[in-house]
This record gives C-alpha cells, structure tokens and sequence, in this order.
C-alpha cells in the first residue's frame, strides 16, 4: 500500500510537470532523492520514462480533432492539413530521436544527477525571462498564430531545442521547444500545442524503447505500481494542460522562470551543505 501511494505521488508529480515547462525529469529525478519506489534500479528506469505514457495519453484526449487525420462521418477522407502537421512533427523529432537511440544510455550515466538538474533549471530559467522580456519590450505581435503556419524549417529548430532536453535533465523537453518557439516569433498558444503534439511520438518512442529493454517480465507489484502512476499522471494531466492553455492566454512564462531559477539554486543549496 504504502508502494501504490509513492505511485501516486509521482503520477501527480509527472502530471504537473511533464506540461509546464519547469522539467518533469528533472523532478521525478529530485523527488527520488526524498520519496523512493521500492523497486529495481532497472524499473525505476523504466518506470520514469514510462509513467509518461498516462501524461500523453491527455494530449491525445484534449487535442484528438486536431491531430487524428481521418474523418469517419459520412463518407471516410484524409484531413491533408493534419498530415501536413505529422509530417513537420516527425521532422521535428529526428534529431532527439537519433542522438536518444545512439546516446541514451551515455547521457543517462553523464547527467542524470542534481547538479546537472540544477544548473539546467536555472538557466533554462534565466532564459524565459530574458526572452519574454525581449519580447514585451519589442511589442512585437506574433508572426506565427496557428500551427497550419509553422514551416518545415521552423519546425526543424525547435526539433534542435528539443534535442537539447534529449540530453540535459532538468532542461525540460516542453520548455526547450517553448523557447525555441518563441525565439521563432511563434505565439505562446501555438508554442505551447506544437510541443504537446510533438510529445505523442517521443514518449510513445522513448516509452517503447524503455519496454523492451527492460522485458515484459513484471511481477503484480510491479504491474501495480507503474500502472497507478500512469492513471494518475492523466488524470492531472488534463487538469494542467487545460490550466496552461488558459494561463497563456493572458500571461506571458516568466513565472515558469522565476521558478526554475529559484528551485535551482534550492537544489543546489539543500546538496551541497
């Protein structure tokens, strides 16, 4: 019982974090240090990769009008803009997805600690706020408004951004291609739906690859355990990702900031004495 609660625990963890973009590794990663699964090391591995499978399946709710290709009512035809989006989703993830085959393991042992955590907070952090300052300043309108207007090669930079969160826990795969969008001139709502889409076939991937490498040799604990996160990150899930569409649309990210730079140096202070 007492196992199914820590599951819980980081299911709501994974729920809040995986969409804002404050790093949901990087705080499964923290909250092991103070609450730990009593599991393997190899499924506590798997189990915070694939806990994000709840997290996208509410992408995949909430968005499914805009990401499903295919109209059944009436007589069945191909929505051609929607595979348009696949496509530049897919190019998008090429870079994350070759360097995380080839490298994950690497990373994973190079900089899966606190200090790596720490420092990517804070300057990820530091970054929000330089940009949305930078922006506000300007006054600048957004050049792009709807995600039909993103191009193959915008596509492809926030596809490099989000290669960067491929390798740097506590940079926050949501927060790279945010910034990285916002560097593009891409509105916040636009920004914030391009990386939830862009969520669907890196989690699936990562999730499928974690599956496999661990087995499909669970024990009922086990089972029990991963399952519980899973059902509670989307369920939270939901709950987030509605909050943070409506939060953008009156407020810029700069909170987001604030609180990667102070939980940064929080991390960095509660280690290090």
């Amino acid at each position: 019982m007492i196992e199914i609660l820590k599951a819980i625990l980081f299911g709501i963890v994974e729920g809040i974090t995986e969409w804002l973009p404050i790093s949901s590794t990087g705080h499964m990663i923290l909250l092991n240090e103070f609450v730990t699964l009593d599991v393997s090391a190899e499924f506590w591995e798997m189990f915070l990769v694939v806990v994000q499978l709840g997290a996208i399946l509410a992408v995949v709710l909430l968005f499914w009008n805009k990401i499903f290709p295919f109209d059944l009512k009436g007589k069945p035809f191909i929505k051609k803009d929607i595979f348009t989006l696949w496509f530049k989703i897919i190019v998008a993830c090429l870079p994350a997805a070759i360097v995380g085959i080839l490298f994950d393991d690497l990373f994973n042992a190079l900089f899966y600690n606190y200090t790596c955590v720490a420092i990517a907070l804070i300057v990820f952090g530091i970054l929000f706020i330089i940009i949305e300052n930078r922006n506000a300043k300007e006054n600048k309108a957004p050049k792009i408004t709807d995600v039909s207007q993103l191009t193959y090669k915008a596509a492809v930079i926030i596809g490099i951004w989000q290669l960067i969160a491929a390798i740097f826990p506590g940079t926050s795969r949501s927060g790279a291609t945010i910034i990285g969008a916002l560097l593009l001139g891409v509105s916040r709502t636009v920004a914030a739906e391009f990386t939830f889409f862009l969520a669907i076939p890196v989690m699936f991937g990562a999730s499928l690859l974690k599956l496999l490498k661990f087995g499909l040799a669970f024990s009922a604990a086990e089972w029990t355990i991963l399952a519980v996160g899973m059902v509670v990150a989307f369920i939270v899930s939901v709950i987030v990702i509605r909050f943070l569409m409506g939060y953008i649309r009156k407020h810029d990210f700069k909170v987001f900031g604030w609180y990667r730079i102070v939980l940064g140096i929080l991390v960095l202070l509660y280690f290090m004495f």
